[in-house]
């Protein structure tokens, strides 16, 4: 078996940028890749490699719930700042949640069954009993994608699109949503490596650094045209007023934009991606979790706001559960930590 010099693996893998340890000792390594971007293009920030392609997931929702409020759907359906976030949120299917959706697709004369998102427990652990408790069975509504999913199907209701299929790569609206992420990018995406996310929708691959100048240009978007600019703010508005429908209780999306007041606009993805938008920077940031371990990629998360100062002493405090998560057996004692790696490069 042919071997490869240990050296030459250490200059070619991304950095070890958190850990977990149990007891006195670094029982796991996660290693990562970042890029913090300004609506230049100048990396600001950089570790590991931030060419290669990586799948977004759901990292970048805000991006792709441009469409819903350029298009006028959002306006033509009375859409507020609950609905909106909802649209870019992987939220815990708790029932505040699930019934604002319900009475969203209600509100475009849609219902549950045009959902093509499937459907799966809430994340919520009170939710889920309670509603097991109920003798319910869990409906696309209880998908963590719900809001996503009518968002676009508003879309297809506004501009007269068939509503079935709207997942499709070849669909009007996920065309639309497309031709936004290109021009935030500044990619085309045309021949970009394509999959299917756990939703349903398609996925494209892209490089992180791209995947960070889409967010600045989301977190400040000047330069980009007058429907862009309005669609933009009036997003980062509804994430700020409600933390809550993004992701939900306890949960870390929802706890930074809550504590930051809507100055760091963070969203997960699933397999270790989080993006973010910082307005008052005018800075975005992408980051991928070599192994997948969203554990991971949250602490790293933590790790880049409090490297750029978004995040102070008093925030980082009230934040620690998220930001250096104690690990507990299952009797409920502690027994590690997670933490940014001692080596961490920045």
């Amino acid at each position: 078996m042919e071997t490869m010099d240990a050296a030459a693996v250490s200059a070619e893998a991304n950095p070890v940028l958190v850990e977990a340890t149990r007891g006195g000792m670094v029982e796991s390594r996660h290693r990562a890749a970042v890029a913090v971007v300004d609506i230049e293009g100048r990396v600001i920030l950089q570790a590991g490699e931030i060419e290669a392609s990586v799948y977004p997931r759901s990292a970048i929702k805000p991006l792709q719930a441009l469409a819903l409020v350029e298009s006028g759907a959002a306006e033509a359906f009375g859409l507020g700042a609950a609905e909106l976030a909802l649209a870019c949120a992987s939220h815990n299917g708790e029932p505040r949640h699930a019934e604002t959706v319900g009475a969203w697709l209600a509100r475009i004369g849609c219902s549950a069954e045009d959902l093509e998102c499937g459907a799966h427990l809430p994340y919520h652990q009170e939710s889920l009993e309670a509603l097991l408790r109920g003798g319910a069975a869990p409906s696309a509504l209880h998908n963590n994608c719900s809001g996503k999913h009518a968002g676009f199907l508003s879309v297809a209701r506004h501009l007269g699109h068939p509503t079935e299929g709207y997942i499709r790569y070849d669909h009007p609206v996920q065309q639309q949503v497309l031709g936004i992420l290109e021009t935030l990018t500044g990619l085309d995406l045309s021949e970009a490596p394509r999959g299917i996310d756990g939703c349903g929708i398609p996925v494209l691959g892209m490089p992180l650094g791209n995947l960070a100048l889409a967010m600045a240009r989301f977190a400040q978007p000047d330069d980009q045209p007058e429907a862009r600019r309005a669609a933009c703010l009036r997003l980062q508005q509804a994430l700020a007023a409600e933390p809550f429908m993004i992701a939900g209780s306890g949960r870390f999306c929802s706890r930074v934009i809550e504590a930051t007041k809507g100055r760091a606009l963070v969203k997960t993805g699933a397999e270790g991606v989080f993006c973010g938008a910082l307005p008052e920077l005018g800075l975005g940031f992408a980051l991928k979790v070599d192994d997948g371990a969203g554990r991971a990629a949250e602490v790293a998360c933590g790790r880049v706001l409090r490297r750029l100062g978004v995040i102070g002493e008093t925030e980082t405090a009230a934040l620690a559960a998220v930001f250096q998560p104690t690990l507990f057996n299952r009797a409920g004692r502690a027994v590690g930590e997670l933490r940014t790696a001692a080596d961490c490069p920045f």
